[in-house]
């Protein structure tokens, strides 16, 4: 969702600005803006759109003088998009300019309040309720780090801010409740922002805000400091990746490239953890006593991760024998679980910062559960808040519909699982060997999926005009189709739904027609015959169908399905890390036939900050 950025130094600042918004784009937005402090004057400018129209307002940031500022690309939550709704907002009496990332909740409270003591608002949103608060205060306390900390103690809700004050050009205050913010360390300048990506140009050593800390930032140092307003000693992390994962390098689309990546991706996640044919999990404190004592497993996720969790309910409770609910993290807070200390919590999440993830995290942990998370990016709220954390290792993932971090998280997942089984004792010798060598080909396995892509834009250009798609499967293949039927609808605005096969005749098939088209999925051999007998069901209504299958089927699904897909055998709990990829390309060369802003889907965001 929204980003912000902030710099201060010797150079220019709205040039490096403009930058780190253009790295933040993927996040999703509708309208951008900056703030440049040049002696005792704030430049605003801010725009409607994309952030090159910004851009060329500023002449690419030359027009505002200053080494001191603050950007921000807004998602719009409370008003429209528009230029006055857009970041970041001026007090009234224009010394103070903020941005803000998240939600405040009593935001009508405070407005009223305000209003009361004659300050009038230009805008519709919760946002510039901070900046008039923080005028009041200022003017009752004349010390920008006191006025902060008054509204801090009086907001509810979601916040990271940055704040730039006339009256103390030299430096930029951030806050943080959650909602991510890191601040960056640069030789000569200083920086905050939403999410690393925006920095890495400039540098690689950073640390995260926890909540409740207040952050003070000049070009010469940075201090942090606690809710009591007491010196927080701040740990630094190395970024180890480059700046190239995060560019396109010669593709058309970020997704396009990410999904390339899923190979190399899938090596990274795999490889370290499997050391002399046994899998490793390094610093993972669940022994065979703690499993034993586990009365049940706790999956909670969101969108992609929740598909992923889905996945995992099918091989984790057929591998351990331990019951598995997966619950939508928005849900999770709201229907009283059955959580306790006898439950492993298992949190997953691409970004580690989904307000909704952490929240429930936080309400699993409130119960007594322990904490696993699986997440992609290092030092997250999240990881930092867990018991146990395994990273992915996807990379940077910037196209907003995500791929190469579903697909890492599922093989972390799956591993986790062999692991259980095995420290259980639920596993022979010879099946936990025949798993961990098919875990070790899937990667090989998934450079001959995307040899085949020619066939799969073929088959996006025969059905890229339909108005409404069905996916359908069965068991690991329904968990499979949930995705496939999401990257389709994300990203191309086709109306889709994934259903289990066995529900067809309880009301889903009278939906089918002729020509509807209806994505088959039948890769998991237990039940082909069973998946067969659904495509010969959908086929007499007169659908048009797209099957999935392995290449060991691929000749009895050809007799029945329009089209086929297939992808190479291997163990059945590890078809859909292999199956997901056609969907991934599926859906993005539908989108690119349809004209489609692929890596920005409208009214989507990359991590969701808000509830």
């Amino acid at each position: 969702m929204c980003g912000i950025v902030g710099y201060i130094g010797k150079e220019p600042a709205a040039p490096i600005l403009l930058g780190g918004l253009k790295r933040l784009e993927y996040r999703g937005y509708d309208s951008a803006g900056i703030c440049v402090a040049d002696g005792g004057q704030l430049h605003v400018a801010k725009a409607k759109g994309r952030l090159e129209n910004l851009s060329g307002m500023t002449d690419g940031g030359r027009t505002l003088p200053g080494t001191v500022g603050i950007g921000h690309t807004r998602w719009a939550t409370h008003g429209e998009p528009n230029d006055i709704n857009s970041h970041p907002h001026l007090s009234e009496d224009g010394k103070i300019a903020l941005v803000h990332n998240g939600i405040i909740e009593n935001y009508l409270e405070l407005r009223e309040f305000l209003e009361r003591k004659g300050v009038r608002f230009t805008s519709e949103t919760d946002s510039e309720v901070v900046a008039q608060l923080l005028e009041y205060y200022y003017k009752k306390t004349d010390t920008v780090l006191g006025a902060l900390y008054m509204v801090l103690h009086r907001i509810e809700g979601a916040y990271a801010l940055g704040i730039v004050c006339a009256d103390a050009p030299d430096r930029i205050y951030a806050a943080r409740k959650d909602a991510p913010l890191l601040l960056g360390y640069g030789e000569g300048c200083n920086f905050i922002a939403s999410d690393v990506t925006a920095l890495v140009q400039h540098t690689r050593e950073v640390s995260y805000m926890e909540d409740g800390e207040v952050a003070v930032v000049t070009a010469d140092g940075i201090t942090v400091l606690n809710a009591m307003e007491l010196p927080v000693a701040k740990p630094r992390q190395h970024i180890d990746w480059e700046i190239s994962a995060a560019e396109k390098g010669g593709y058309p689309h970020f997704m396009l490239k990410e999904i390339m990546e899923e190979p190399e991706a899938m090596r990274r996640a795999i490889s370290p953890r499997i050391k002399d044919g046994r899998l490793v999990f390094d610093g993972l404190q669940l022994g065979r006593t703690e499993l034993e004592n586990l009365r049940n497993i706790a999956v909670i996720a969101c969108g992609s991760s929740y598909h992923v969790g889905m996945m995992g309910k099918y091989n984790l409770e057929s591998l351990t024998r331990i019951p598995v609910e997966v619950t939508l993290a928005s849900e999770f807070r709201y229907c009283d679980p059955i959580v306790d200390e006898r439950t492993l919590a298992i949190v997953i999440s691409q970004s580690g910062e989904t307000l909704d993830t952490m929240a429930a995290m936080r309400e699993a942990k409130a119960r007594g559960a322990r904490i696993l998370s699986i997440v992609n990016v290092v030092g997250s709220s999240i990881a930092r808040e867990s018991d146990d954390v395994l990273y992915t290792y996807a990379g940077p993932e910037i196209a907003v519909a995500t791929t190469k971090a579903y697909s890492t998280q599922l093989a972390v997942l799956d591993m986790l699982g062999i692991h259980m089984a095995d420290t259980l004792g639920l596993l022979t010798a010879e099946r936990y060997d025949a798993l961990v060598c098919a875990l070790q080909r899937l990667p090989e396995q998934l450079d001959a999926v995307l040899a085949d892509c020619e066939n799969i834009k073929h088959f996006a250009s025969q059905y890229f005009n339909h108005d409404s798609v069905f996916f359908i499967g069965r068991n690991l293949d329904y968990a499979l189709g949930l995705e496939g039927s999401l990257k389709l609808k994300e990203i191309s605005y086709i109306h889709s739904e994934a259903y289990a096969s066995g529900e067809l005749k309880h009301g889903t098939i009278s939906l089918i027609e002729p020509g509807t088209l209806v994505v088959a999925l039948g890769t998991y051999a237990p039940l082909f015959d069973k998946a067969m007998s659904n495509v010969v069901e959908v086929k007499a209504r007169g659908a048009s169908v797209l099957a999935l299958t392995t290449a060991q089927q691929r000749g009895q699904m050809e007799k029945t399905a329009d089209a086929v897909m297939t992808v190479p055998d291997t163990e059945p709990m590890f078809l859909p890390s292999l199956g997901v990829v056609p969907l991934q390309l599926f859906a993005y060369y539908v989108a690119l036939q349809r004209g489609c802003d692929i890596d920005k889907p409208r009214n989507l965001a990359k991590s969701v900050t808000v509830e």
